[in-house]
This record gives structure tokens, sequence and C-alpha cells, in this order.
């Protein structure tokens, strides 16, 4: 049994560990912005394929006291890195947290680099590129206070990039964060989904994905863990061919991506058929004004501007307002979700929530306003 660490966005590390459970994972620990857990190699690369809601798996190393550069470079010269790395790998160094001296994460970085290229000098008289793009092998050193963990990234990129999205909105929301609203939201694949505003399409994808049980990593071409020592390749195609044997091919309900923009439902459609939902999802061009229900009940979330990036905020007032009267009057039956960052504009929905639940859209506080309307 290996100890893991997953990386999770700020707020959703409870939806992550209750992923990881259904997943299969041991001893799952929520952190802070991330989740402990315990599995073999098949959970391992079960986790980069299947997780619709984390970013990154890593796989502690070693910890140790660091106070200062000096300390972190000698912990790190300690690990006999021939066992994970020859001097013909590439490799590069992600550097998270920090302490009073270790202030600067790039620098924290360099060390860790330098450490590692001193000892292969050292022992091979060459040593390691670095490789930022895509290194044989990606290493992240977490600073916290005088600890320093050092951690092999199996995810290389971060899995919230599923590689189905060329297309991207003006403040387009993370596919992780949309597969967590989903959870949030409670949406089943036996509900019809709704999002009124969906601009790229991240929301309505995601529902797809999900309801069509298509594992988000089928979209990446590469993992991490694929150029360590250990990968297990026939384990892995194993793994794969299990992912593409178990898509279905039809959706119960109907999902649907609406906005008023036909370049951004361009930008939808466009992601819809990378990933291969060309024809599943109903995108239409509809103003706010004539939104209407797709079906007599189901889930609607939506993300409208609040101020933060897109939209000026004191515009915005009239947008919620008629979010909130368009919910009374034709969504009897649904349960409608709104995701702001902006408590005044939350007001002029002049609805009653049922649930407000806190989230992170990035670095903005959030939070996922629920209506039940009858």
């Amino acid at each position: 049994m290996n100890q893991y660490f997953a990386t999770v966005a700020r707020g959703l590390e409870t939806i992550a560990a209750q992923e990881l459970e259904r997943l299969g994972a041991q001893d799952v620990q929520p952190d802070f912005t991330g989740v402990y857990f315990a599995g073999d190699r098949t959970l391992l690369y079960r986790v980069n394929l299947w997780s619709r809601t984390i970013f990154r798996v890593l796989v502690p190393i070693a910890e140790f006291r660091c106070y200062n550069s000096d300390m972190l470079y000698r912990e790190v010269q300690k690990i006999p890195w021939d066992e994970y790395l020859d001097p013909e790998n590439t490799l590069a160094v992600n550097c998270t947290g920090g302490n009073e001296k270790l202030n600067h994460t790039h620098y924290t970085a360099l060390q860790v680099k330098n450490a590692i290229a001193d000892q292969q000098r050292h022992q091979f008289n060459k040593r390691s590129n670095v490789d930022v793009e895509h290194p044989d092998l990606l290493i992240n050193i977490h600073i916290h206070q005088d600890r320093g963990i050092l951690s092999l990234d199996s995810s290389g990129g971060s899995l919230h990039r599923r590689g189905y999205r060329p297309a991207v909105g003006m403040a387009p929301l993370k596919e992780t964060l949309a597969a967590a609203l989903l959870e949030m939201a409670e949406w089943t694949p036996d509900l019809p989904f709704l999002d009124p505003m969906c601009g790229s399409g991240t929301l309505p994808l995601e529902a797809s994905l999900k309801a069509l049980n298509i594992a988000p990593g089928l979209f990446r071409e590469k993992f991490g863990f694929m150029s360590w020592r250990d990968f297990d390749e026939p384990l892995w195609d194993k793994l794969w061919a299990e992912a593409e044997n178990g898509e279905l091919p039809e959706l119960q309900q109907v999902i649907a991506g609406y906005d008023r923009s036909s370049d951004m439902l361009e930008q939808a459609r466009t992601n819809a058929q990378q990933a291969g939902l060309s024809g599943k999802i109903k995108f239409a061009q509809t103003e706010l004004s004539e939104l209407e229900p797709p079906a007599d009940s189901g889930v609607l979330i939506c993300n409208p501007p609040y101020g933060e990036r897109l939209g000026d905020a004191s515009e915005l007032g009239d947008l919620y307002k008629m979010l909130g009267d368009i919910f009374k009057q034709r969504f009897k039956g649904w349960n409608a979700f709104i995701l702001t960052g902006n408590k005044e504009l939350a007001k002029k929905v002049g609805l009653r929530t049922s649930r407000r639940i806190p989230v992170f859209n990035g670095s903005i506080p959030c939070t996922l306003l629920k209506y039940e309307l009858y």
C-alpha cells in the first residue's frame, strides 16, 4: 500500500475525498487544498484516468526539516536519485508553499534541481536537462513552516486540462470545478440538466462525460507515471481498455447549454466535438429573457458574471433580478443553482435560498446558491 496526496482547489477537499473513496482509495483524509489517501499502483493509475475533481496525484518520497536553502539542498542530496532518474532523462521541479527563508517558489525549485544535478555530476559526470513542458520526471517540493515534502508528480500536467477544450471562453470555469459543482448540486444522469449561460460549454460537457461514463483521462496523451521506471504498461493498457469499453452510447435525459452569444456557442460545439459528444448536448442561442425549461423538472446551474472578471457589477443587478423572475415563473419543479462571488448581486435574485455552499472559483471566494422552485 502506497501513500498518495491529491491536490485540489480550495473548498473542494470533501468532494474530492468522496470521489477518491468511490474509486477505491483507502485511508482517505481531506486536508487544506488536498486529500491524503492510500492504495496500490492500480489505484494510482485509475485515479489519474477517472478523477473529475482533482488536479494532480503526488507520490511523496521524502519528508524532512528544512528552515533554509542550505538544509533543503542537503536533504535533497540524501535521496538516491539514480533510483528515479538517469542523466539522459529530463526533469522539472514545481514548488508550492514556503516559509520565512524559503519564500520564493522559483528559487526553492532551483535549489532542488541543483542538488539533484550536483549529485548526478558527482556520480555520472553528467546531469539531466530541465524540460518544463514535457519532463520525464516532474518533482514537487512543498514547504510548510519548517517541513519539506518531496514528491513525484504522477499526473504530469494538471488533470483539469482534459484535452477536449481547445476553445476557451472569456472567464472559463475550470473543468474540475464544473465537475465538483455537479456533485454539490447532487445532479445525477437520470435528471435533465441546463446551463442557461453556458459560455464555452464546460458545465454541460462535464455533465455529459459523467452521464456517458467517459473517463476524463481518455483525452490526455500522457501522464507523468508513463515515463517512470516502474511503469506497468500492460496494467495501464488494461485500465484504458476497461474505460473505453465502459462508455455508454446515449444520454438518459436532456443535457442543454444555452447562451446569447453565437461565438460562444460555436466554441462550445467545437469542444463537444473534441470530446466526442457531437449531437449529444442540446446547444441553443437564447436570450435570457426568452429562456424556457427543456423538461418539466431537473437541475439548472449557472455561473453569471459577478463583476470580478466580466461585466460591471452595477449593470449586473438587472441580470440577477431577471434570473430570479424567470426561475420563479417558468422553472417550477427544478432545482436551480447560481455560482456568484458577489453577495449584493445575489440579493437581487429575490428568492429564498435553501442552501449556500462556499466555494472558490480560482482565487475568488464564491457561494453556490441553491433555489428549490415549487
